[in-house]
């Protein structure tokens, strides 16, 4: 039975395109057999063969945000350092 083959056109960032070429290159691959096993996998798995979710910050990163926008607003005093020394002081004698 003879296959039939299509065409697919997709457009992708510049930089993220050679970023990947050089990937499957190393790995002895390229685009065209990498889309191929995608989507061998898609159908495999009746579904996206990978995980898609949305990244949720960490309780440190949600407090270290808000205490960045605290002290933008006022709501807390932050020391300014013009000497790089200083500040390594201070932050070796932190309590």
């Amino acid at each position: 039975m003879e296959t039939l083959t299509s065409a697919i056109s997709v457009q992708v960032d510049t930089h993220d395109k050679e970023i990947a070429n050089g990937i499957l290159k190393n790995l002895g691959l390229n685009m065209s057999t990498f889309v191929n096993m995608a989507i061998k996998q898609l159908i495999n798995k009746d579904g996206i063969p990978f995980e898609v979710s949305n990244p949720k910050p960490s309780k440190e990163l949600l407090e270290a945000l808000q205490e960045g926008e605290d002290i933008l607003n006022g709501k807390i005093q932050a020391t300014g350092y013009h000497n790089v020394r200083k500040m390594f002081e201070d932050i070796i004698n932190e309590d």
